[in-house]
């Protein structure tokens, strides 16, 4: 069984996409295709930059998404498929179109939305984001209580063993940043994102994207997709619906979803999408799970060959 996951906010750098778009017409066509309904040259931010523009909200989510199906799509001539998927944040808006929940243009529109919520939902510099790497679940969710008087912090994303995301005001996470290095945190740092989400922060936001969300076809999904909100496989559209609107404001599981595809027989996982963080994430949840990233014709050919394919 092999699954697909597909990376979210962070990974975006300039140039993601064009070696796949140069190489595939089916690439190429989602990138036209999101420049025409967006109004806006996505393309150009993506293969071009300035990397200042993919930095925002309402521009990366769709540059995220379109990236990654770009991928998704030359897998697909390539005769690589997944048997499951599953994406982190707005990384499982992509794993809902490759499911067949969700279509392009419904999710590209929705993730631009999304974007553009998010950025409205505070004004700069009131909220931040932490990666704490080397400290247990249950540590860190004490240093957020310790911290409360700072404002209201809480996990954002549970990546892989040891590296938890923290979201919450400023002052609470400078707070943080002090608590979690004087517990014995390897290392401390701010995420790049212009707001935090997967937080309560983020509880506005969620309303209002999900009564954007409510005119919005969702279907069933023909793959199995596995959840943020409760890392749990998922087909029923009803349920994708109700899982997307928590999922602003709910903690990302996405340690707890590796684990699960490999309890669901999930033999070889592939990042499907711009960078190689999700390929990390796997290798410390689950040492020896064979896993590839394809984000370029490099990648391509190395996962390609490790499947016994060539390009």
């Amino acid at each position: 069984m092999i699954a697909f996951v597909y990376p979210g906010q962070g990974s975006q750098y300039v140039g993601m996409g064009k070696e796949i778009a140069d190489r595939y017409p089916s690439a190429a066509e989602l990138f036209v295709r999101a420049d025409r309904l967006l109004g806006f040259p996505l393309s150009r931010y993506c293969f071009e930059g300035p990397a200042e523009e993919l930095m925002q909200n309402d521009v990366v989510q769709p540059a995220i998404l379109v990236s990654s199906l770009a991928v998704h799509s030359a897998l697909k001539q390539e005769g690589l498929t997944p048997d499951l998927v599953a994406g982190l944040s707005v990384g499982e808006y992509t794993a809902l179109v490759a499911a067949g929940s969700l279509s392009f243009d419904d999710a590209l529109l929705l993730v631009r939305k999304r974007g553009t919520i998010m950025k409205n939902a505070l004004p700069p510099g009131t909220g931040g984001m932490l990666a704490i790497i080397g400290l247990e679940r249950d540590l860190v969710l004490g240093l957020c209580g310790e911290a409360a008087e700072k404002g209201t912090a809480e996990p954002c994303n549970y990546n892989c063993p040891g590296q938890i995301v923290v979201g919450g005001p400023i002052p609470a996470i400078e707070a943080l940043e002090v608590l979690a290095m004087e517990r014995g945190a390897k290392k401390v740092s701010r995420v790049a994102m212009s707001s935090p989400s997967h937080c309560s922060l983020l509880k506005p936001a969620a309303e209002l994207f999900k009564k954007e969300m409510d005119g919005v076809p969702i279907e069933d999904a023909r793959l199995a997709v596995i959840s943020n909100v409760d890392a749990r496989p998922v087909t029923s559209a009803s349920r994708i619906r109700e899982n997307l609107s928590r999922q602003l404001y709910s903690t990302v599981l996405w340690e707890d979803t590796i684990k699960e595809m490999e309890k669901m027989g999930v033999k070889h996982i592939v990042e499907v999408g711009p960078g190689h963080t999700l390929l990390g994430f796997v290798r410390k949840t689950l040492k020896g799970m064979p896993v590839n990233n394809v984000e370029d014709l490099k990648t391509m050919d190395e996962t390609l060959e490790a499947f016994g394919r060539r390009r």
